[in-house]
């Protein structure tokens, strides 16, 4: 199954160039160069009326996002919110995941990305139910995408749903989708300094999971160090260290998994 997106984002992709324009105004003296072309042209203010955009865009994904959180909590699903640059192993850690824990949950996913299915008929060998979503120009999900997505997914009570988000540290920090927690994945062929090159990202994030692992005697990546530099940019205080490859620390992964899903079971038992 398969969803475009193309026409939503391409408002939202020219909204995020506008944003980074208002951020350089609101720190230099740019906006006050506007000011006698603002007068002239009866008060309009460039860097107000993109602000408001912003507002109006991200205020009315929160509510659906709020939505979307209000119809995983009544059906008990474990939705998580999987971000990274491209090439972190996202589709490696999922494919591994889905294979290894196909008996013990029902689990479904929503796969995001700019262009082609590549990554959805990966997700589908695996036998786990998927949707592709392709989002053209947009470099993220939005709420309302993975509202339709869900329309067509139709996931059973007590599962667990994983949103592959777009390959992209910057643009999804701002987007809720409703999930029940964001992971954040670096691989160690990235640099330990992610984290405070992209804060945001880590910032929103309950979980960072290091993968690749298996290429640590390769590459000049200091663990503690990108853990130290996560946490001065974050709360995560939990981090797993895996390599989707071989297998290895996965066992500590599907552990997180299988707590996150019986805490959610305790919270509607309450």
């Amino acid at each position: 199954m398969k969803i475009s997106a193309e026409h939503v984002h391409e408002h939202g992709h020219e909204h995020h160039h506008h944003s980074h324009g208002h951020h350089h105004h609101e720190h230099g003296n740019g906006h006050h160069h506007h000011a006698p072309v603002a007068q002239a042209i009866g008060g309009f203010q460039p860097g107000k009326t993109v602000l408001q955009i912003e507002q109006d865009i991200l205020g009315k994904n929160n509510l659906l996002a709020e939505r979307n959180r209000g119809f995983f909590e009544a059906k008990n699903i474990l939705a998580l919110n999987l971000v990274s640059s491209p090439g972190s192993g996202k589709t490696a850690l999922l494919e591994r995941t889905l294979a290894d824990l196909k008996n013990e949950f029902p689990c479904y996913v929503i796969e995001g990305d700019q262009q082609t299915s590549n990554d959805a008929n990966r997700i589908a060998a695996t036998g786990a139910e998927v949707v592709q979503i392709n989002t053209g120009k947009g470099c993220h999900l939005e709420a309302d995408m993975v509202h339709d997505a869900l329309k067509q997914l139709k996931p059973a009570d007590n599962s667990l749903l994983f949103i592959e988000n777009v390959g992209n540290l910057v643009c999804p920090a701002m987007f809720d989708l409703g999930e029940g927690a964001r992971v954040v994945i670096m691989s160690v062929t990235e640099g330990e300094d992610k984290p405070i090159k992209y804060p945001d990202m880590f910032h929103s994030s309950q979980l960072c999971i290091i993968n690749k692992i298996d290429l640590l005697p390769y590459v000049n990546f200091d663990v503690e160090k990108a853990k130290s530099y996560a946490r001065q940019v974050s709360h995560i205080t939990e981090f797993i260290e895996l390599s989707a490859t071989t297998g290895k620390g996965m066992e500590q992964w599907y552990e997180w998994l299988r707590t996150q899903l019986a805490v959610d079971k305790q919270a509607v038992a309450t």
